[in-house]
């Protein structure tokens, strides 16, 4: 990211894209006041406790979809699990929500996550979907599980996406932390020079 050693006539965290064209932001994930947000926010606490339960819920109600389609026995366990699984998704797209405006200042599709965003609603409505056909009684139940494994698969491949954004997110990280060390690498750099004149001469006398 551009720092401020130097006068710049372009802006911190901006990029200009060409003649006629606004000056949008760069390709990092997170400003570095959006950073700090982050950090001290407890809603991203709550995601990281959430996430992996929500992935547990689903590892064991796909496990009990698949088997109610291979066997048709187990149906109710696998309404039961799905319900459940459900209910953790609405959970962590609303504390989701909250986290994108406590940190970016929107509730939701924020510039660093807009299609993540965007997949979730996909997710999301196919787990509505599910729903509608079990407590409406639409369809059958093969069709119903159907809708359950589609639903899965957006899920595994949203899940992929903020996973990705995760890693890209801490890689950001680490080289904030390589150019902040370099940088004051260099500015101790002309201290020492200076100083090295002064030590010769109390050598000297």
């Amino acid at each position: 990211m551009t720092r401020k050693d130097q006068a710049s006539p372009v802006e911190p965290h901006t990029t200009v894209t060409g003649a006629g064209h606004e000056r949008g932001k760069s390709r990092a994930l997170y400003t570095p006041e959006q950073r700090v947000r982050r950090d001290q926010t407890v809603w991203t606490v709550i995601q990281g406790v959430l996430a992996p339960m929500q992935f547990l819920v689903f590892i064991i109600s796909l496990a009990l979809v698949i088997r109610t389609l291979n066997t048709g026995e187990g149906a109710y366990a696998a309404d039961v699990m799905f319900v459940l699984k459900t209910l953790f998704l609405y959970t962590i797209m609303v504390t989701g929500a909250i986290w994108e405006k406590v940190v970016f200042g929107r509730y939701l599709f924020a510039k660093a996550f807009f299609w993540e965003d965007v997949f979730s609603m996909l997710v999301i409505a196919l787990h509505t979907l599910y729903l509608v056909m079990l407590f409406g009684a639409y369809g059958t139940l093969q069709e119903r599980l159907v809708v359950a494994l589609a639903a899965y698969a957006a899920y595994a491949i949203n899940a992929g996406q903020f996973i990705w954004k995760l890693r890209m997110a801490r890689l950001e990280g680490e080289r904030e932390a390589k150019a902040a060390k370099a940088m004051a690498a260099n500015d101790e750099a002309p201290a020492r020079a200076d100083a090295r004149p002064l030590q010769d001469m109390a050598a000297a006398a």
